[in-house]
Protein backbone atom coordinates (compact mmCIF):
# COMPACT_ATOMS: atom_id res chain seq x y z
CA UNK A 1 0.00 0.00 0.00
CA UNK A 2 1.10 3.48 -0.64
CA UNK A 3 2.88 5.35 2.25
CA UNK A 4 3.48 8.97 3.17
CA UNK A 5 6.98 9.87 4.31
CA UNK A 6 8.25 13.13 5.43
CA UNK A 7 11.42 14.55 3.96
CA UNK A 8 13.65 16.14 6.51
CA UNK A 9 13.31 20.31 6.17
CA UNK A 10 15.61 22.78 7.47
CA UNK A 11 14.52 26.59 7.55
CA UNK A 12 16.42 29.79 8.38
CA UNK A 13 15.53 33.21 7.26
CA UNK A 14 17.66 32.46 4.22
CA UNK A 15 15.02 30.37 3.20
CA UNK A 16 14.19 26.78 3.15
CA UNK A 17 16.18 23.59 2.32
CA UNK A 18 14.76 19.63 1.80
CA UNK A 19 16.65 16.81 1.83
CA UNK A 20 16.33 13.90 -0.42
CA UNK A 21 19.01 12.01 0.39
CA UNK A 22 18.48 8.87 1.67
CA UNK A 23 15.04 8.94 2.76
CA UNK A 24 13.79 7.32 -0.64
CA UNK A 25 13.63 3.08 -0.07
CA UNK A 26 14.70 2.26 -3.64
CA UNK A 27 17.46 3.71 -5.80
CA UNK A 28 16.74 6.41 -8.15
CA UNK A 29 16.74 5.48 -11.96
CA UNK A 30 14.43 8.05 -13.13
CA UNK A 31 13.30 11.59 -12.58
CA UNK A 32 10.47 13.46 -14.17
CA UNK A 33 7.55 16.16 -13.21
CA UNK A 34 4.52 16.98 -14.05
CA UNK A 35 3.29 20.20 -14.52
CA UNK A 36 0.71 23.05 -15.35
CA UNK A 37 -2.18 20.26 -15.47
CA UNK A 38 -5.51 22.03 -16.31
CA UNK A 39 -8.53 19.77 -14.66
CA UNK A 40 -7.59 16.12 -15.99
CA UNK A 41 -6.43 13.15 -14.38
CA UNK A 42 -3.12 11.74 -14.89
CA UNK A 43 -1.28 8.61 -14.23
CA UNK A 44 -4.29 5.53 -14.38
CA UNK A 45 -1.74 2.86 -13.64
CA UNK A 46 0.23 0.50 -11.85
CA UNK A 47 4.03 -1.36 -12.64
CA UNK A 48 5.35 -4.92 -12.63
CA UNK A 49 8.54 -3.31 -11.46
CA UNK A 50 8.19 0.18 -11.11
CA UNK A 51 8.64 1.75 -7.42
CA UNK A 52 7.84 5.34 -7.62
CA UNK A 53 8.17 8.61 -4.92
CA UNK A 54 5.78 11.47 -5.68
CA UNK A 55 6.35 15.25 -3.91
CA UNK A 56 4.18 18.23 -4.66
CA UNK A 57 7.43 20.63 -4.83
CA UNK A 58 4.86 23.60 -5.17
CA UNK A 59 1.39 24.02 -4.92
CA UNK A 60 -1.03 21.09 -4.47
CA UNK A 61 -2.56 17.83 -6.28
CA UNK A 62 -4.47 14.77 -4.92
CA UNK A 63 -3.46 10.68 -5.50
CA UNK A 64 -5.65 8.40 -5.29
CA UNK A 65 -4.90 4.80 -4.66
CA UNK A 66 -5.86 1.20 -5.36
CA UNK A 67 -3.79 -1.69 -4.04
CA UNK A 68 -6.46 -4.33 -4.45
CA UNK A 69 -7.55 -4.08 -0.74
CA UNK A 70 -7.73 -0.68 -0.19
CA UNK A 71 -8.42 2.92 -1.31
CA UNK A 72 -7.04 5.95 -0.10
CA UNK A 73 -6.97 9.56 -1.01
CA UNK A 74 -3.34 10.96 -0.55
CA UNK A 75 -2.61 15.16 -0.54
CA UNK A 76 0.42 16.06 -1.54
CA UNK A 77 0.24 19.77 -0.48
CA UNK A 78 3.50 20.45 0.91
CA UNK A 79 7.47 19.67 -0.14
CA UNK A 80 8.68 17.89 2.86
CA UNK A 81 5.44 15.27 2.39
CA UNK A 82 6.43 12.15 -0.35
CA UNK A 83 4.16 9.54 -1.20
CA UNK A 84 5.57 6.08 -2.16
CA UNK A 85 4.10 3.70 -4.28
CA UNK A 86 4.37 0.24 -4.32
CA UNK A 87 4.15 -2.01 -7.80
CA UNK A 88 0.62 -3.09 -6.39
CA UNK A 89 -0.70 0.56 -6.09
CA UNK A 90 -2.59 1.05 -9.23
CA UNK A 91 -3.07 5.54 -8.60
CA UNK A 92 -4.42 8.76 -10.55
CA UNK A 93 -3.34 11.97 -9.87
CA UNK A 94 -6.02 14.62 -9.91
CA UNK A 95 -7.51 18.20 -8.74
CA UNK A 96 -3.89 19.75 -9.42
CA UNK A 97 -3.90 23.75 -8.47
CA UNK A 98 -2.76 25.90 -11.48
CA UNK A 99 1.06 26.51 -9.85
CA UNK A 100 1.66 22.82 -8.96
CA UNK A 101 4.82 20.79 -10.04
CA UNK A 102 4.50 17.15 -8.94
CA UNK A 103 8.27 15.95 -8.85
CA UNK A 104 8.14 11.81 -9.31
CA UNK A 105 11.34 9.48 -9.09
CA UNK A 106 11.27 6.43 -10.30
CA UNK A 107 12.80 2.85 -9.20
CA UNK A 108 13.10 2.10 -12.89
CA UNK A 109 14.04 3.99 -16.82
CA UNK A 110 11.26 4.33 -19.17
CA UNK A 111 9.71 1.10 -20.23
CA UNK A 112 6.25 0.75 -21.69
CA UNK A 113 5.44 -2.59 -20.49
CA UNK A 114 5.43 -1.99 -17.12
CA UNK A 115 2.59 -0.08 -16.76
CA UNK A 116 -0.76 -1.73 -15.91
CA UNK A 117 -3.67 -0.02 -17.05
CA UNK A 118 -6.43 -1.95 -16.00
CA UNK A 119 -7.79 -0.91 -12.47
CA UNK A 120 -8.22 -3.44 -9.79
CA UNK A 121 -12.05 -5.00 -10.12
CA UNK A 122 -14.21 -3.27 -7.31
Amino acid sequence: MAYMIHLKSFSEKRGNLTVIEKEIPFKIKRIFYIYSVDESVRGGHRHKTTEQAAICIHGSCIVSNNDGKKKEDFILDHPSKCLILETKDWHTMHHFTPDAVLLVLASTQFDPADYIYEEYPS
